[in-house]
C-alpha cells in the first residue's frame, strides 16, 4: 500500500505520526511519501522540503511568499502524481492541501483516493468552503464529534477519529519530579508556562504581549518561575525573545535531542505547571490533557484581523465567535477559559487572566475533563482509528 501525506504545521505533523503508526501496524507493508515534519519523519516519512515552509499564517504573511508557495503546490502535485498512491491524506493546512489535491484530481488519470485529515472548521466561519472542498475531497477524518453531519452534508464520507492527544502518555509524578529537579524549579512556588506558538510570524506578533504579561504576574507571585517550551523549528527564534523576559525564564529547547525525549519532557512541563499562557490552537487540547488551567492570546496581523472578523460575523450559526476561539470553549461552548483576541490581546488583561485563573481554576479543570471525554479519552488510539477509518473506506 502507498501513501503520499502532506501536513503544513507542527500540529498536522503530529496527527500525521500517529496515522502512519496506526497505518503500519495495520499494513506493515505500507509505504509513505510526502510532506511533514520530526514527528513523521520519525514514523520514517523523508520530507519533499521543509515543512516550516508551509507554516505561515494570516494574508499579510502569506503574500509575500505567494509565489514561492505555488512552486511548492505544483512541486507536490507532480510528486503525488510521479509515486501513484493508493491514497493521497492531506493533514489540515488547506489552503496548500487543497490546492494540491486539486492539481493532482485535474491531472487525469485514476486519482489516488483523496483524504483530507481534520474537517475543515465550517462550524466557526467560511461554511461554504465544505461544498468546495467535496469537489476534490472523498473522506474526510474529523476531530471533534459534531463534524460529521457538517461534511456529510457537503457530500463527502465522515468519520470522527478523535485527537491524538487523548492517547498521549500521561507524565508520572516521578516524571515531573524529575524534570522540576533538572531545571531547579521549587516545587512550592507556581510556575507559569508560556507557549507563544510554533509559527515565526505568531511569535514575533505575540511574543512581546506575552512577555510583558509576566511582570504584574511576578510582582503578585514573586517567588514564580517561568517555563517556556519552544518548538523544535522556531526554538532560535523563542530563545532571542525570551531573553530579555522579566523573572529568568527557563527555555526548554527541543533541539538536538531525540523526538521522543523532547516530547516527553514538553508534556512532564506542562503537567508541572500551575498555569499556561498560550496563543490559541491545538495547544488548548494538550494543556487539557494535562490538566493545566489556561489563558489563551490571540492576534493577527491588522489587515488579517479585519477580514478574519467580518467573515465570522457573515456566519450566525457558527460555534466559534470573533471572542472565542479556544476549542476547550468551543467544544464546552463555555467561556470557561479566558481569551484575548484581537484588540484585546494587550499585556495588561493578559496578566490579570493569569492571576485569576491562578486564583480559580477548578471550573478549567473541569470543563478540560468534558472535552477530553468528549475527544475520546478512554477508547481506541485516535491514530488507528483513523487508520481502520481510511482502510475500510479505501
Amino acid at each position: 500500500m502507498r501513501v503520499f501525506l502532506i501536513a503544513g504545521e507542527a500540529s498536522g505533523d503530529k496527527l500525521g505520526g500517529a496515522l502512519m503508526a496506526g497505518l503500519r501496524a495495520l499494513q506493515p507493508k505500507a509505504t509513505f511519501q510526502g510532506v511533514g515534519g520530526a514527528a513523521m519523519a520519525a514514523e520514517g516519512l523523508t520530507s519533499l522540503f521543509e515543512m516550516s515552509e508551509l507554516s505561515l499564517m494570516g494574508l499579510a504573511e502569506v503574500l509575500p511568499k505567494y509565489r514561492a508557495l505555488k512552486r511548492r503546490i505544483a512541486q507536490t502535485a507532480q510528486a503525488v502524481l510521479a509515486a501513484r498512491p493508493d491514497v493521497l491524506v492531506t493533514i489540515d493546512s488547506p489552503d496548500f492541501c487543497l490546492r494540491v489535491a486539486r492539481l493532482v484530481r485535474a491531472a487525469g488519470g485514476t486519482a489516488p483516493r483523496m483524504v483530507h485529515y481534520v474537517a475543515p472548521s465550517v462550524w466557526a466561519w467560511r461554511p461554504g468552503r465544505a461544498a468546495k472542498m467535496a469537489k476534490v475531497i472523498d473522506h474526510v477524518l474529523a476531530l471533534l464529534p459534531f463534524e460529521p453531519p457538517f461534511m456529510e452534508a457537503a457530500g463527502m464520507a465522515c468519520d470522527f477519529v478523535g485527537h491524538p492527544v487523548v492517547a498521549e502518555p500521561v507524565p508520572q509524578a516521578a516524571d515531573v519530579a524529575a524534570l522540576r529537579g533538572r531545571l531547579g524549579l521549587d516545587g512550592a512556588a507556581p510556575l507559569v508556562l508560556v507557549l507563544p506558538g510554533s509559527r515565526a510570524g505568531e511569535i514575533a506578533r505575540l511574543g512581546p504581549h506575552l512577555g510583558g504579561a509576566l511582570g504584574p504576574v511576578l510582582s503578585a507571585h514573586p517567588g514564580a518561575r517561568v517555563l517556556v517550551p519552544a518548538a523544535r523549528d522556531v526554538a532560535g527564534q523563542v530563545r532571542d525573545l525570551v531573553a530579555d523576559w522579566p523573572g529568568a525564564p527557563i527555555l526548554l529547547d527541543p533541539r538536538g535531542r531525540p523526538v521522543e525525549a523532547a516530547e516527553a519532557d514538553k508534556r512532564a512541563a506542562f503537567a508541572a505547571a500551575d498555569v499556561a499562557l498560550a496563543t490559541s490552537g491545538t495547544v488548548a487540547l494538550e494543556l487539557a490533557a494535562a490538566d493545566t488551567p489556561m489563558v489563551s492570546a490571540f492576534d493577527l496581523n491588522p489587515l488579517s484581523r479585519i477580514l478574519v472578523r467580518h467573515l465570522i460575523g457573515r456566519h450566525p450559526g457558527a460555534l466559534a465567535t470573533p471572542d472565542r476561539g479556544n476549542l476547550i470553549n468551543i467544544v464546552t461552548q463555555s467561556d470557561v477559559v479566558p481569551e484575548f483576541i484581537g484588540a484585546r490581546c494587550r499585556s495588561d488583561l493578559l496578566a490579570s487572566g493569569v492571576l485569576a485563573t491562578l486564583d480559580r481554576p477548578d471550573a478549567q479543570r473541569a470543563a478540560m475533563a468534558e472535552v477530553m471525554t468528549a475527544l475520546g479519552r478512554g477508547g481506541p488510539d485516535p491514530g488507528h482509528r483513523a487508520a481502520a477509518a481510511i482502510l475500510a473506506r479505501l
